[in-house]
């Protein structure tokens, strides 16, 4: 029996999330149809976490075991030839059999995408969120900021999240700008049901000028969901690198 590491890109718009579930199509679902194909059988995928509807990702990582003599480096090429164009495998590796892709995170990395430009974009309708009202760049990072080192984050998750702990760290939370596009990047040893997405929401409040970056130290250090602000829409944000002891998803993309 080998262990099989696949790293996952998809566009989300067209699924109700990664994990199989009975109210629509989802990623995880298409690719157990490519394998069956392929194989025959339909091997337990387990993710590095689950993303939810119409959320992307740029490097999703997931597992399998299997007995199949396909080289391991194969699998790759062989399902992307079953599967549709908006779910790719972009590298599959063999890695220990002690190897879990959700319980050996060490590190995480989301980036929700703004336009924040007078009119839509046709291209990016799918992947970023249009904001037509100027936004705050200074504002947003002092709001960032805040977030850097570990917190109790339970005012930026939704009722749906069944962890236990709400403690989480937060590495890296920054915004950039390139053109009408701004970007927050935050990385962190995990997020909480619809975290990233809170988060996001409570800064563009505050980079429209309604809240004062104040605001998020005041949710940090009052743990309640009514002192965040709203979740930013779905489809502004990407699972985009996961980081474990083993390996980086950064070393096996193009």
């Amino acid at each position: 029996m080998r262990r099989i590491a696949l790293i996952i890109e998809y566009d989300g718009t067209n699924y109700v999330g990664w994990q199989v579930q009975p109210n629509g199509i989802t990623v995880q679902q298409v690719i157990d149809d490519a394998f069956e194909k392929l194989i025959g059988e339909r091997p337990v995928l387990h993710a590095s976490g689950r993303t939810d509807s119409g959320v992307h990702a740029r490097a999703q990582v997931a597992h399998f075991d299997t007995e199949c003599r396909i080289p391991d480096d194969k699998f790759c090429y062989a399902l992307n030839t079953r599967l549709p164009s908006d779910v790719r495998i972009k590298a599959s590796f063999e890695v220990p059999s002690d190897f879990h892709a959700r319980f050996c995170v060490k590190e995480k990395h989301y980036v929700y995408t703004i336009n924040n430009a007078k009119h839509a974009s046709a291209f990016t309708r799918n992947t970023a969120l249009h904001v037509h009202y100027p936004l705050d760049l200074d504002r947003l990072n002092e709001a960032a900021s805040y977030f850097l080192g570990t917190h109790d984050f339970n005012a930026f998750r939704s009722s749906g999240s069944c962890s236990t702990s709400t403690e989480r760290t937060i590495f890296v939370s920054e915004w950039e700008k390139e053109g009408s596009c701004l970007r927050y990047h935050v990385a962190g040893s995990g997020f909480l049901y619809n975290m990233v997405r809170i988060m996001t929401g409570t800064m563009l409040r505050i980079g429209l000028g309604f809240e004062s970056p104040e605001t998020v130290k005041e949710a940090l250090a009052n743990p309640s969901r009514e002192f965040a602000g709203d979740t930013a829409p779905a489809h502004g944000l990407t699972l985009w690198r996961v980081v474990y002891d083993l390996f980086d998803t950064e070393d096996h993309l193009e």
